[in-house]
Protein backbone atom coordinates (compact mmCIF):
# COMPACT_ATOMS: atom_id res chain seq x y z
CA UNK A 1 0.00 0.00 0.00
CA UNK A 2 2.82 2.49 0.83
CA UNK A 3 4.19 1.47 -2.56
CA UNK A 4 0.76 2.44 -4.18
CA UNK A 5 0.53 5.54 -2.22
CA UNK A 6 4.38 6.71 -2.97
CA UNK A 7 3.48 6.06 -6.77
CA UNK A 8 0.34 8.34 -6.74
CA UNK A 9 2.65 10.93 -5.38
CA UNK A 10 5.27 10.89 -7.64
CA UNK A 11 3.13 10.93 -10.52
CA UNK A 12 1.20 14.60 -9.12
CA UNK A 13 5.09 15.72 -8.09
CA UNK A 14 5.88 14.73 -12.11
CA UNK A 15 2.77 16.41 -13.54
CA UNK A 16 3.32 19.17 -11.76
CA UNK A 17 6.63 19.81 -12.57
CA UNK A 18 5.97 19.37 -16.43
CA UNK A 19 3.24 22.11 -16.06
CA UNK A 20 6.03 24.67 -14.32
CA UNK A 21 8.99 23.52 -17.02
CA UNK A 22 6.98 23.65 -19.75
CA UNK A 23 5.14 26.60 -19.07
CA UNK A 24 2.04 24.87 -19.97
CA UNK A 25 -1.65 26.27 -19.54
CA UNK A 26 -2.76 23.29 -18.58
CA UNK A 27 -2.39 20.91 -14.84
CA UNK A 28 -3.41 18.17 -15.64
CA UNK A 29 -4.04 15.44 -12.41
CA UNK A 30 -6.67 13.09 -13.63
CA UNK A 31 -6.34 9.71 -12.31
CA UNK A 32 -3.86 10.84 -9.12
CA UNK A 33 -5.72 9.06 -6.18
CA UNK A 34 -6.22 12.39 -4.74
CA UNK A 35 -8.66 12.67 -1.89
CA UNK A 36 -7.59 16.82 -1.46
CA UNK A 37 -5.53 19.02 -3.37
CA UNK A 38 -2.52 19.07 -2.40
CA UNK A 39 -1.29 22.27 -0.19
CA UNK A 40 2.33 21.92 -1.49
CA UNK A 41 1.20 22.29 -5.37
CA UNK A 42 0.20 26.03 -4.59
CA UNK A 43 4.11 26.80 -3.63
CA UNK A 44 5.36 24.84 -6.61
CA UNK A 45 2.72 26.65 -8.79
CA UNK A 46 2.82 29.96 -6.99
CA UNK A 47 5.12 31.76 -10.24
CA UNK A 48 2.61 30.23 -13.29
CA UNK A 49 -1.15 30.51 -11.68
CA UNK A 50 -2.05 33.10 -13.49
CA UNK A 51 -0.68 31.42 -16.41
CA UNK A 52 -3.01 28.02 -15.91
CA UNK A 53 -6.55 28.34 -18.09
CA UNK A 54 -7.30 24.56 -17.27
CA UNK A 55 -6.91 21.96 -14.67
CA UNK A 56 -8.38 18.56 -15.05
CA UNK A 57 -9.00 16.34 -11.62
CA UNK A 58 -11.16 14.04 -13.11
CA UNK A 59 -11.16 10.66 -11.64
CA UNK A 60 -10.06 11.08 -8.30
CA UNK A 61 -11.41 10.71 -4.63
CA UNK A 62 -11.89 14.25 -4.05
CA UNK A 63 -14.67 15.19 -1.51
CA UNK A 64 -14.26 19.03 -1.75
CA UNK A 65 -12.28 21.88 -2.82
CA UNK A 66 -11.16 24.75 -0.57
CA UNK A 67 -11.80 28.28 -1.20
CA UNK A 68 -7.78 28.92 -1.75
CA UNK A 69 -8.04 26.62 -5.12
CA UNK A 70 -10.70 29.34 -6.19
CA UNK A 71 -9.02 31.86 -5.39
CA UNK A 72 -5.28 30.76 -6.24
CA UNK A 73 -6.17 29.84 -9.94
CA UNK A 74 -8.89 32.84 -10.73
CA UNK A 75 -7.48 33.03 -14.75
CA UNK A 76 -9.15 29.17 -15.00
CA UNK A 77 -11.49 29.08 -18.37
CA UNK A 78 -11.68 25.42 -18.08
CA UNK A 79 -12.28 22.80 -14.97
CA UNK A 80 -12.71 19.19 -14.96
CA UNK A 81 -13.69 17.68 -11.88
CA UNK A 82 -16.22 14.69 -13.14
CA UNK A 83 -15.88 11.36 -11.52
CA UNK A 84 -14.61 12.81 -7.64
CA UNK A 85 -17.35 12.63 -4.70
CA UNK A 86 -18.28 16.18 -4.74
CA UNK A 87 -21.18 17.19 -3.34
CA UNK A 88 -20.54 21.36 -3.07
CA UNK A 89 -18.54 23.96 -4.36
CA UNK A 90 -17.13 26.51 -2.14
CA UNK A 91 -18.32 30.16 -2.72
CA UNK A 92 -15.43 31.47 -3.33
CA UNK A 93 -16.18 29.84 -7.23
CA UNK A 94 -17.56 33.12 -7.95
CA UNK A 95 -14.00 34.47 -8.29
CA UNK A 96 -13.58 32.18 -11.44
CA UNK A 97 -14.77 35.02 -13.93
CA UNK A 98 -12.96 33.91 -16.84
CA UNK A 99 -14.31 29.97 -16.38
CA UNK A 100 -15.65 29.08 -19.46
CA UNK A 101 -16.43 25.35 -19.26
CA UNK A 102 -16.96 23.04 -15.79
CA UNK A 103 -17.63 19.39 -15.65
CA UNK A 104 -19.06 18.02 -12.63
CA UNK A 105 -19.94 14.57 -14.17
CA UNK A 106 -20.35 11.74 -11.96
CA UNK A 107 -20.19 13.10 -8.55
CA UNK A 108 -22.77 13.69 -5.46
CA UNK A 109 -24.22 16.47 -6.06
CA UNK A 110 -28.01 17.00 -4.51
CA UNK A 111 -28.36 20.39 -5.23
CA UNK A 112 -27.45 22.92 -8.13
CA UNK A 113 -24.21 24.95 -7.37
CA UNK A 114 -25.90 27.82 -7.89
CA UNK A 115 -22.81 30.04 -7.35
CA UNK A 116 -22.31 28.87 -11.11
CA UNK A 117 -24.97 30.89 -12.15
CA UNK A 118 -22.93 34.38 -10.98
CA UNK A 119 -20.32 33.55 -13.84
CA UNK A 120 -20.59 35.52 -16.40
CA UNK A 121 -18.49 33.87 -19.23
CA UNK A 122 -19.35 30.69 -18.34
CA UNK A 123 -20.74 28.83 -21.74
CA UNK A 124 -20.89 25.06 -20.55
CA UNK A 125 -22.19 22.77 -17.23
CA UNK A 126 -22.06 19.44 -17.34
CA UNK A 127 -23.98 17.40 -14.04
CA UNK A 128 -24.37 14.21 -15.36
CA UNK A 129 -25.22 11.33 -13.44
CA UNK A 130 -25.71 13.32 -10.12
CA UNK A 131 -28.35 13.53 -7.77
CA UNK A 132 -29.75 16.80 -8.38
CA UNK A 133 -34.10 17.02 -8.54
CA UNK A 134 -34.47 21.03 -9.09
CA UNK A 135 -32.16 23.62 -11.13
CA UNK A 136 -32.41 27.43 -10.90
CA UNK A 137 -34.46 27.96 -14.14
CA UNK A 138 -34.44 31.66 -13.75
CA UNK A 139 -30.69 31.62 -12.79
CA UNK A 140 -29.90 29.77 -15.45
CA UNK A 141 -31.93 31.52 -18.60
CA UNK A 142 -30.11 34.69 -17.34
CA UNK A 143 -26.64 33.94 -17.86
CA UNK A 144 -25.47 35.84 -20.44
CA UNK A 145 -22.75 33.24 -22.11
CA UNK A 146 -24.34 29.76 -21.20
CA UNK A 147 -24.39 27.73 -24.66
CA UNK A 148 -25.09 23.98 -23.01
CA UNK A 149 -26.01 22.26 -19.95
CA UNK A 150 -26.36 19.22 -19.84
CA UNK A 151 -28.35 17.26 -16.72
CA UNK A 152 -29.05 14.22 -18.04
CA UNK A 153 -29.39 11.36 -15.72
CA UNK A 154 -30.03 13.25 -12.68
CA UNK A 155 -34.00 12.62 -11.21
CA UNK A 156 -35.42 15.40 -12.25
CA UNK A 157 -38.83 15.67 -11.98
CA UNK A 158 -41.28 16.30 -15.32
CA UNK A 159 -41.95 19.92 -14.81
CA UNK A 160 -38.03 20.76 -14.16
CA UNK A 161 -37.09 18.89 -17.54
CA UNK A 162 -39.59 20.82 -19.21
CA UNK A 163 -38.97 24.19 -18.03
CA UNK A 164 -35.49 23.08 -18.47
CA UNK A 165 -35.49 22.27 -22.11
CA UNK A 166 -37.58 25.19 -22.58
CA UNK A 167 -34.93 27.21 -21.49
CA UNK A 168 -32.27 25.35 -23.25
CA UNK A 169 -34.18 26.02 -26.87
CA UNK A 170 -33.61 29.91 -26.02
CA UNK A 171 -30.04 29.72 -25.85
CA UNK A 172 -27.47 31.30 -28.35
CA UNK A 173 -26.55 28.66 -30.92
CA UNK A 174 -29.66 26.59 -30.01
CA UNK A 175 -30.90 24.21 -33.11
CA UNK A 176 -34.21 22.95 -33.06
CA UNK A 177 -34.59 19.37 -34.32
CA UNK A 178 -37.15 18.89 -37.57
Amino acid sequence: MLRKMGEAVARVARKVNETVESGSDTLDLAECKLVSFPIGIYKVLRNVTDQIHLITLANNELKSLTSKFMTTFCQLQELHLEGNFLHSLPNEVSTLQHLKAIDLSRNQFHDFPEQLTTLPALETISLEENEIVDVPVEKLAAMPALRSINLRFNPLGQKALWTIGFVASQLPGHHPEP
